[in-house]
């Protein structure tokens, strides 16, 4: 299966959280939220991938091929973007949607990733999945 999702990418990753301190019991407790720029990056993510939700989970061995095509600006069409946000950051956040949508059960069984990043003429994700042989 493959697709390209038309979009500015999401800049903003899995680290955007708030901290909010209180009390409990006398003791100091502390809990993390995600941010509204999250939320809403993670909104926009479950949308574009919406369409594309297999019929049923993928089962076994998974191969994720992702392609981040940031708006070129400036930069020459097809040039490795060197800049943040770092590849691993955006991938959780898009792997843990694709999970919500049950593109397969669980993101474990992503056993081997390709993940690049490039200024575009035509922003967007490409997204390639397929089950190995495992």
């Amino acid at each position: 299966m493959q697709f390209f999702m038309p979009m500015r990418p999401p800049t903003v990753t899995h680290h955007a959280k708030q901290l909010h301190a209180f009390m409990r019991g006398g003791k100091p407790c502390a809990v993390l939220h995600d941010t509204p720029e999250l939320k809403d990056a993670r909104a926009k993510l479950h949308a574009a991938l919406a369409p594309h939700a297999p019929p049923a989970p993928m089962q076994g061995a998974v191969q994720l091929v992702v392609k981040w095509l940031f708006p070129a600006e400036g930069h020459p069409n097809g040039s490795w973007k060197t800049t943040k946000p770092d590849t691993d950051n955006l991938e959780k956040a898009l792997k843990d949607e694709m999970t919500r949508l049950r593109f397969w059960r669980d993101d474990a069984q992503v056993c081997s990733e390709v993940s690049e990043k490039f200024w575009a003429d035509t922003p967007g994700i490409w997204i390639h999945i397929e089950p190995v042989e495992g």
